[in-house]
């Protein structure tokens, strides 16, 4: 039996491209590890899927934003 599942794209536009811990760990260059550490202490938000995390393209901004430093002239 073959089971045919339709997504209603529009409805899930607003989530934008989710990305994995994997490939956060790798884009930042860090520990996978320290990448659960920001999701466990709250500094980068993430949903569970399942056994998994996934970080969306606004929650990488947010988390950019929050960490940048500033020079000061």
């Amino acid at each position: 039996m073959k089971v045919i599942i339709q997504i209603d794209k529009e409805r899930w536009d607003f989530v934008g491209k989710l990305y994995t811990c994997e490939e956060i760990s790798e884009y930042y260059r860090v520990p996978l590890n320290t990448v659960w550490f920001w999701i466990r202490n709250k500094k980068l938000s993430a949903i569970k899927v399942g056994r998994e995390y996934r970080i969306s393209e606004d929650a990488i901004k947010q988390f950019e934003e929050k960490n940048k430093t500033t020079v000061e002239e």
